[in-house]
């Protein structure tokens, strides 16, 4: 019979084998626990929220921490400009520019990912989503959201939200709480103007 330590030992060996795997899914099943320690290590903890310890470019190419985001309600979504989701910058145009006045904002992260539907440069992009759908939320610069290559803010977003898992296409869409708390997850074909997103959104909001 193993003794209590031996346990321990054994079950953290078989987590890290599983993690290795790329099998974060059956790790959680397995009681392995959230994978905290995947975050990288530029990514220090602000007030115990990793997320606020990211920093990314913007789109015009500008060093933005995230912590400047502290307090405020915030989606996040990976988008491109040739997809049959792309229409979706409507929404999320209009979804902002309803709450942006209660400490609401969204930020915008083109990717290549899926299928080549974001070929062009971080300025093609931005001219785009200016002169197309009128983008005025926050956009920053094209990165990976998929595969090996994942952007450290998304390895720490597919892992911590409610539903784990890796981004299934464009216009997945995270939900975080103004204390940086990874709260919802809505996949592609769920709309901004959807009656999930604004009713989660809307209590999120009345929260101090």
């Amino acid at each position: 019979m193993l003794v209590k330590g031996e346990k321990m030992k054994n079950k953290s060996i078989f987590c890290r084998m599983l993690k290795l795997l790329g099998l974060p899914a059956l790790a959680l099943l397995f009681g392995c626990g959230p994978r905290v320690m995947d975050a990288p290590k530029e990514a220090k903890m602000t007030d115990s929220v990793p997320v606020y310890g990211f920093t990314m470019k913007t789109i015009d190419g500008k060093e933005r921490k995230l912590s400047a985001y502290q307090g405020k309600v915030l989606l996040i979504v990976n988008v491109a400009s040739k997809c049959g989701f792309t229409p979706q910058y409507t929404g999320l145009e209009a979804l902002y520019r309803k709450y942006k006045g209660q400490g609401f904002m969204i930020l915008g992260f083109p990717e290549n990912d899926f299928m080549g539907q974001e070929p062009g440069t971080d300025a093609e992009i931005l001219t785009f989503c200016r002169t197309k759908y009128d983008v005025t939320f926050d956009m920053f610069s094209k990165i990976v959201v998929k595969g090996k290559d994942l952007n450290p803010l998304y390895d720490y977003l597919v892992h911590h939200s409610p539903v784990p898992g890796e981004i299934s296409w464009n216009f997945n869409k995270f939900l975080v709480d103004r204390r940086g708390n990874v709260v919802a997850r809505f996949n592609s074909k769920i709309t901004p103007d959807s009656v999930e997103i604004q009713e989660r959104l809307e209590k999120l909001l009345e929260e101090k």
